[in-house]
């Protein structure tokens, strides 16, 4: 049986919002992570070529992986749980796909659940792109030293 329109809006715009607020939460973890601690320091930039330089991007990198991570398992799942897709790694693939927007394939996902997966895209158009600011901002505190 297909969910109806209204099902459907329901559960996109609930997983939205629990995404938007996982992704909140982790890039405030983030910055207070990676937030240099004295007064002096913050002042200052760090050298994009040295170790803390490298270990502070790295750091912020995985962090923003991991995130997008979160997110893209918390759709797969939902997509078990609602018999849309079957199997974790082609859910996982699906919500991937979606996520990045680069959409491969929909003929992984049940044809009533087609619309979820187009949310998804959307979601992570707005979270991959929250992601870029935050980056950008953080790496603003790097600078090659002449």
């Amino acid at each position: 049986m297909e969910p109806d329109l209204l099902t459907k809006f329901a559960l996109s715009t609930v997983l939205i919002v629990i995404c938007v607020a996982i992704h909140g939460t982790g890039l405030f973890a983030l910055d207070k992570a990676l937030r240099i601690e004295t007064s002096e320091e913050r002042h200052s930039r760090i050298s994009a070529l040295s170790v803390r330089g490298v270990l502070f991007t790295f750091a912020l990198v995985l962090g923003l992986i991991a995130l997008h991570g979160i997110e893209i398992w918390a759709y797969a799942m939902l997509y078990l749980a609602l018999g849309a897709i079957h199997g974790v790694e082609t859910a996982i693939y699906y919500s991937t796909m979606s996520y990045s927007t680069v959409g491969y394939n929909d003929d992984l996902i049940a044809h009533g659940w087609k619309l979820l997966g187009a949310f998804e895209s959307i979601a992570g158009m707005i979270l991959l792109g929250w992601s870029t600011a935050f980056f950008f901002r953080f790496l603003g505190r790097i600078e090659a030293r002449p």
